[in-house]
């Protein structure tokens, strides 16, 4: 197994010089130097054969004995050092220090075909970030994360990459709902590939402790590496990067809310500097189309990182950057304005995304009621978000009144939709008609323009808890199948049709599956 490995990271950046591998405050420096744990029996579960090519590597690389050993922190690979990245951040809106990279180890880059990777072991042991936690992780949130982070890929949607998922032969004791009932699981390990981990937290940690040189120089390093056509380090080099990281954040968001995922922990320690969606937890997407839903339980409450908000935490998770980079801009009007844009490229971007949905080519200043009315009655009548924009694609302008017929898939119960709310519906119905006249293409043309930005198949919480289920049992088949049918998740794979379907009732309350912890 031959990689080009071209670490910069922890040769360019201040190390922590202390390297006993104990908890404590990590100062001055962006990362430790830690050595990931030995397991007792690893053993390859599944390895994404796309990440295989991005790193230069082979099948046969991905079946050897080296590459089970490696990226199951057993072996560490010649010439890498591996450490763990020092980061802050805000928890629920409340600042909690130091955080850091308590279960994630970073092994090294890796150069190919032009494109950087960072290749990190997610669950290979603890850091000197770890706090009172173990560093592991369990099968049942690596298969989640491994699943969800390529498929993410193939939606189109910004994100950190998985490259395999393991197990390591280890019992790991977890608490899945925090209340008092702990367990052993089976331990795993995935292996997470991205050009870079770092996050809004790993300047915000420096911000707060007044450590401006060190945070300059890690400024300046994510400039030289990850933004280098915006120039050398200057004053107005950091406003444009700010202004770049605020158009990525974005773009990230608009993509969630087009495909209804709900990411569940938008704290800013797992808000990546490269607009990358990052740290799969308790994660989901709208079954019932709810802007107020949350899949994660730690958020039932307050519900602060429901669906419908979360391009405002966004938003707040930038004002908090901004924050920590101010110290080297010291020009509080240019970064508001920055702000104050995303605000109203918010508002331009999810009118734009909305109508594309409904297959508008040219937007008009009433597809925004067009579009209110819509929400109004898909949150008035229980309905599948996926499978209605989907299934609208096959509606016909002449047809108006068949309307309800093309969608009647979409909703949990239909024999509900009557009296006024069916009025409401049929109206709609031959609004959306009247608009369809309005585009110059025909319904054939407008149905091939909405399945390509309407999934057919997303990872239903679901789909991964019986994927998960199997593999507890050591059967891995539905990994790969689900692997397999995410890869192409706008194609109509009448193969894979059984998962075109709406959240079985078993599931609606079903731990895994609508309820969620921070340790899924």
């Amino acid at each position: 197994m031959k990689l080009k490995i071209k670490d910069i990271f922890n040769k360019e950046l201040p190390a922590d010089p202390v390297t006993l591998n104990t908890r404590r405050q990590v100062s001055e420096a962006c990362f430790s130097f830690v050595t990931p744990k030995k397991t007792t029996k690893p053993e390859l579960i599944h390895v994404s054969d796309d990440m295989l090519e991005n790193l230069g590597l082979t099948k046969a690389d991905g079946e050897s004995d080296v590459f089970l050993k490696a990226f199951t922190g057993n072996v560490v690979l010649p010439g890498t050092k591996p450490y763990a990245m020092c980061y802050g951040g805000h928890q629920f809106g409340n600042w909690a220090g130091q955080l850091g990279d308590g279960r994630a180890i970073n092994l090294c880059e890796v150069e190919h075909n032009g494109k950087r990777w960072t290749l990190q072991l997610k669950g290979a042991g603890e850091t000197p970030y770890s706090r009172t936690a173990d560093g592991l992780a369990v099968l049942r949130s690596s298969i989640r994360e491994y699943l969800c982070s390529e498929a993410m890929h193939h939606l189109g949607v910004p994100t950190t990459r998985a490259l395999s998922l393991a197990l390591s032969g280890d019992q790991v004791l977890r608490d899945v709902m925090y209340d008092g009932n702990a367990a052993y699981e089976k331990g795993a390990i995935v292996c997470r590939v991205s050009p870079s981990f770092l996050r809004f937290g790993n300047y915000q940690i420096l911000a707060a402790r007044q450590d401006i040189e060190t945070l300059k120089i890690l400024v300046d390093f994510t400039i030289k590496h990850h933004f280098s056509h915006l120039g050398i380090p200057s004053k107005d080099t950091y406003i444009r990067f700010f202004k770049e990281v605020t158009e990525r954040t974005l773009d990230m968001i608009i993509h969630w809310q087009r495909v209804g995922f709900v990411h569940g922990v938008m704290n800013t320690d797992n808000m990546s500097i490269l607009g990358l969606t990052i740290d799969y937890g308790p994660y989901g997407w709208l079954e019932g189309y709810d802007f107020g839903w949350t899949p994660n339980t730690t958020d039932r409450q307050h519900k602060r990182y429901r669906y419908e908000n979360q391009p405002n935490i966004g938003l707040w998770n930038l004002f908090q950057l901004a924050n920590a980079i101010y110290p080297l801009i010291e020009d509080a009007p240019a970064l508001e304005a920055i702000l104050n844009q995303y605000k109203t490229d918010f508002d331009t971007r999810s009118l734009s995304m909305m109508c594309s949905k409904l297959g508008l080519q040219i937007e008009r200043e009433d597809d925004k009621s067009l579009i209110q009315n819509l929400e109004d009655l898909l949150h008035v009548s229980e309905t599948d978000m996926t499978i209605f924009f989907r299934n609208l694609s096959h509606f016909k302008t002449e047809k108006a009144s068949e309307g309800l017929q093309v969608v009647n898939e979409a909703f949990y119960k239909p024999d509900d939709i009557t009296g006024n709310n069916k009025e409401r519906w049929i109206q709609w119905f031959k609004s959306y008609a009247a608009r369809l006249e309005q585009e110059a293409f025909s319904d054939s043309q407008r149905r091939e323009s909405m399945n390509k930005v309407n999934p057919k198949y997303v990872l239903r919480n679901y789909m991964a808890q019986l994927a998960i289920a199997d593999a507890e049992k050591g059967d891995y088949k539905l990994i790969d199948e689900l692997f397999q049918l995410l890869k192409q998740p706008y194609k109509e794979q009448p193969e894979y049709q059984k998962w075109f379907a709406k959240r079985p009732e078993w599931a609606r309350h079903k731990v895994g599956c609508s309820m969620l912890s921070c340790s899924s």
